[in-house]
């Protein structure tokens, strides 16, 4: 299995950000997305997973193949943490949470509501749900916000098992986890050049 992203340019509201990205994921890989607050990471990564259009490229990948963890934890507050996995568990046509539950330790807080978690708490069931899915390709925004020490070598691991069972894994982190199989990408090398734009944008003006 491969992913391919070729000539990708992506904007953001309505400005272009990011121009000509182009990598290859093969199974077994993690890409790090780096570069400074603001480049683009996160349009990059919403693009990519299909979340929003790409203003030029290609994005080539099987079908449904994707599971997005972005700034938000994608639980639902009124349910516990267990009726949480399990619903995701339901949207993605899967059964099994055990090794979602084991990978956080989650198992004290099976019957606690999601909005009485801490933030670290809800990250780690955010970011777990993931095991839910059946997915091969896991894109991550930030995924170590609100995670402690300890927490942090729990979803490292959890990627590194991931790995090596075949899965792929492509996200946006200032930390170095030590991931096997992890190769960066800095995006400063694609920042979209603004200046013929508003060369474009003078002479539109008739000036």
């Amino acid at each position: 299995m491969e992913i391919s992203v070729t000539d990708l340019s992506c904007a953001r509201g309505g400005l272009p950000v990011l121009s000509g990205v182009s990598f290859q994921l093969q199974a077994g890989q993690a890409l790090v997305l780096r570069g400074p607050n603001g480049i683009g990471k996160t349009t990059l990564l919403r693009t990519i997973a299909g979340l929003q259009p790409a203003t030029a490229g290609q994005v080539q990948m099987p079908e449904d193949c994707v599971a997005y963890a972005g700034h938000a934890d994608g639980l639902k507050a009124g349910l516990s943490v267990e009726q949480n996995l399990r619903f995701w568990a339901s949207v993605y046509g899967q059964r099994e949470i055990s090794a979602a539950v084991g990978a956080f330790a989650l198992t004290p807080l099976l019957d606690r509501l999601a909005h009485d978690l801490s933030a670290g708490q809800k990250r780690r069931l955010g970011l777990a749900r993931l095991l839910v899915t059946g997915r091969p390709l896991w894109i991550f925004d930030e995924p170590t916000v609100s995670l402690d020490a300890e927490n942090t070598r729990l979803f490292a691991e959890m990627v590194d098992r991931h790995l090596q069972g075949g899965g792929m894994a492509l996200m946006a982190t200032h930390i170095d986890m030590g991931l096997s199989q992890a190769r960066v990408l800095d995006l400063t090398l694609f920042k979209a050049d603004l200046t013929a734009l508003a060369q474009d944008s003078f002479l539109d003006e008739g000036v």
